[in-house]
């Protein structure tokens, strides 16, 4: 693990996505200098916080249910799949119970596969506009995410990588454009992070090769 930690550029952030590994291997990735880990279960999320150091970083990665934010929002650093209006809507309601601003990224649907979650890019260009997005002023938007088809075709891995940096750049320079903590951008894992880091990845989030493979049975 410590030859591929070593290979991340700097200013790339390291996410290790610690969904499904036990509170012991999330420790010892700890121990090895890791400090930003990556969930997709709210419960699983609130034990590991509650039973691994407090100045670890929670970043929340998976699909979120509104019901389960009051959980997470107390805590979590970082939230990387706000994927519709009325999600964002509730992480600025529940944090605002707790005195706190949020950071979020906004999700984009890159990939063909209809599975994955995410704003088409008109539909999200047009929802920021709104005086429904202005409103919401305990959640601050640090940038985009997005997941690549899983695929081998790198060709197309790359297209849905460099797809996205164009809109995150767009964005950057239109709607948020003078706010210097509009940054962040969440794309490649595992298997697609070598092309996401040279399209312009700010944040990997990488699973099996720190921890192995992971225990789907969970």
């Amino acid at each position: 693990m410590d030859d591929f930690v070593k290979s991340i550029p700097e200013g790339v952030k390291l996410v290790a996505v610690s969904k499904t590994h036990s509170c012991e291997a999330v420790q010892r990735a700890y121990n090895n200098g890791l400090r930003i880990f990556g969930e997709s279960k709210p419960q699983e999320l609130v034990k590991k916080y509650n039973e691994l150091p407090k100045d670890a970083e929670w970043h929340f990665i998976g699909h979120l249910q509104t019901n389960k934010i009051k959980y997470i929002v107390p805590f979590v650093s970082l939230i990387h799949s706000v994927d519709s209006p009325g999600l964002l809507a509730e992480i600025n309601k529940e944090a605002a119970k707790q005195n706190r601003i949020i950071k979020c990224l906004l999700q984009v649907h890159i990939a063909r596969e209809e599975t994955k979650f995410g704003f088409a890019a008109d539909a999200l260009k047009e929802y920021l506009s709104t005086k429904e997005f202005l409103r919401h002023t305990s959640v601050h938007i640090v940038g985009l995410m997005g997941i690549a088809t899983f695929t081998e075709n790198t060709v197309e891995i790359r297209d849905e990588f460099h797809t996205l940096r164009k809109i995150f750049d767009e964005l950057r320079e239109t709607v948020f454009a003078g706010d210097s903590n509009f940054c962040e951008l969440s794309m490649g894992m595992s298997n697609d992070y070598k092309i996401a880091i040279s399209e312009g990845s700010t944040i990997i989030r990488i699973g099996s090769l720190i921890f192995g493979e992971r225990n789907c049975s969970k």
